[in-house]
């Protein structure tokens, strides 16, 4: 499918949405592929399906603190120049690129990558959301290695990394990222299709515009875009959502530390909700507490939104005062394994509350 004005503005919707928080600026993402469209550029998405077994497919993506990226943005240029920078290093050409996670601005680089390369976007991703550290993907819990991996900026500096394993390439490629200017542009993961099609979680990117559709319908026809969302969820592998909390945020702590975005939000509760809530975060919104009881926590997603517009708030644009509701989301099974849960579970951010089912647990 060729993808045109009115379904960059979904897919960012809706990525905003399935990054929980964190993923970097949705908008700066898809203004870059607008750009491309007004080039008379095309933004060719496939299904993981249509892939040859021995195709080469190279994720692309941006690294590092969404934070930084607000003031630090992208020409457009880095990820191409990193994808061609691997494919010279493997001495093959790439058929297609595709997102390494669908939250924010990384479900839209991949789009700019392959409209300036002619290349087709595979719709699927790695992680189902956004999540803070590059060793979190299915790709890498099932067998894939992330590197060689190239890291780029803007001034046109490259890296490549050679890393003996996926955390290990995480670690060298995040000292190299502030070494950029604490963000930068990768391409990693390189793999078959046939690797794509055992490893990725499918059909992503349709979703996410299928979520921003759905919220912006449901507002055009001044229905409720909340209840809207939770009777599609059910359609989909996310297959169970609920709002778990309405409020309005009463303190945020930020910080920008070893490459991410870190700190907690605090939401004093309003109507049929009483109580505080306090969020973790770490790029994306980890852990979601009423009174210290557990309502949520990763891989589920936790999606703070604006109580009167529907609309997905990222980290960095979490404000004192807003009126908010938290709504959190069953991830695809693929993400729930105990292979996935020992590279993205609650342990691997240093929580020390296990992993149990939004769906199982009380409200």
């Amino acid at each position: 499918m060729k993808l045109n004005s009115e379904d960059l503005k979904d897919l960012a919707l809706g990525a905003a949405f399935l990054g929980t928080g964190g993923g970097g600026d949705p908008y700066v993402g898809r203004l870059m592929v607008q750009q491309c469209l007004d080039e008379g550029l095309e933004v060719e998405v496939i299904d993981p399906s249509e892939l040859d077994d021995d195709a080469l497919v190279i994720p692309t993506a941006m690294m590092g603190a969404p934070t930084v990226l607000v003031e630090k943005i992208p020409s457009g240029d880095e990820a191409v120049n990193s994808l061609r920078s691997l494919e010279r290093h493997l001495g093959r050409k790439a058929q297609a690129t595709m997102p390494i996670e669908i939250g924010g601005i990384n479900s839209t680089i991949p789009l700019v990558v392959g409209a300036r390369l002619g290349l087709p976007i595979v719709d699927a991703d790695g992680m189902g959301r956004a999540f803070p550290q590059l060793e979190m993907e299915t790709f890498g819990v099932y067998g894939v290695s992330g590197s060689p991996m190239v890291v780029s900026d803007e001034d046109g500096d490259q890296a490549l990394i050679m890393a003996r394993d996926n955390r290990e390439m995480e670690w060298l490629s995040r000292g190299v990222a502030i070494r950029m200017g604490g963000c930068a542009y990768i391409a990693e993961y390189a793999m078959s299709g046939a690797d794509v099609k055992r490893t990725a979680i499918p059909n992503t990117l349709t979703l996410a515009m299928r979520i921003g559709r759905t919220l912006r319908e449901a507002k055009s026809r001044h229905l409720n875009p909340f209840d809207a969302l939770l009777e599609l969820l059910p359609q989909t592998l996310y297959h169970h959502g609920r709002i778990i909390f309405t409020g309005k945020i009463a303190d945020m702590r930020r910080e920008t530390r070893n490459g991410f975005s870190l700190g907690s939000a605090r939401i004093e509760g309003l109507g049929r909700f009483s109580g505080t809530m306090e969020i973790e975060i770490q790029n994306e919104n980890l852990i979601a507490r009423v009174d210290g009881v557990v309502k949520a926590i990763v891989p589920d997603l936790i999606c703070i939104m604006d109580s009167e517009t529907a609309e997905p708030i990222t980290t960095e644009n979490l404000r004192y005062g807003q009126r908010v509701s938290v709504m959190a989301v069953a991830v695809p099974e693929i993400m729930r394994t105990p292979e996935a849960l020992a590279v993205f579970g609650p342990s691997c951010f240093g929580l020390d509350h296990p992993f149990i089912p939004i769906e199982t647990m009380a409200l």
